[in-house]
């Protein structure tokens, strides 16, 4: 298996293992719930195979529902996640392009990109967990406001990892 292999397989473990041991503790105002697993899926290589970004989102979900007994709801989400992706990334595509080996980066691509792109996704995933969770409109807005919340709080966290762990030396090389 090449670096490259190595490298976000760690990042899925580090990000899965964070997201069961920590963040499932962390809800603010019983509205609030990160999911920072889905960071690992977001801060991938932008350039990347289709087939194995559909594979990741499974696998970094299905192993989230495995600890949170949810029955596949993270792992559905994760894969709308992963198929969106590609979609999300040719609409914010800048003038220039991508170079074939950028990362979703804050520093590289700027602020008002990477909060388009997250925010995309991030509002998508969540509304797919919350609305797979209650299966009803019944109560529709206030699985929106939970939506709302916890995509905040999940983009505040998803910041904070890209300043702490994205340095500006790596984005200028």
């Amino acid at each position: 298996m090449n670096r490259f292999g190595i490298k976000h397989i760690a990042q899925l473990i580090i990000f899965v293992a964070l997201q069961i041991l920590l963040m499932d503790n962390l809800v603010l105002f019983s509205t609030g719930f990160c999911f920072v697993y889905i960071a690992f899926l977001l801060f991938l290589p932008i350039e990347m195979n289709r087939i194995l970004l559909l594979f990741l989102g499974f696998t970094a979900g299905f192993a989230v529902d495995v600890f949170y007994d949810t029955m596949g709801i993270h792992a559905a989400a994760t894969v709308l996640l992963a198929y969106l992706r590609p979609l999300v990334l040719n609409l914010l595509t800048p003038r220039d392009g991508y170079d074939t080996n950028d990362s979703v980066n804050l520093h590289v691509m700027g602020w008002r990109w990477f909060l388009a792109y997250a925010l995309i996704l991030i509002l998508t995933h969540h509304a797919a967990v919350f609305f797979l969770e209650t299966i009803s409109l019944q109560e529709a807005w206030y699985t929106g406001i939970k939506t709302l919340f916890s995509a905040f709080f999940t983009g505040v966290v998803m910041i904070i990892l890209q300043l702490l762990f994205f340095s500006v030396k790596r984005a200028n090389r």
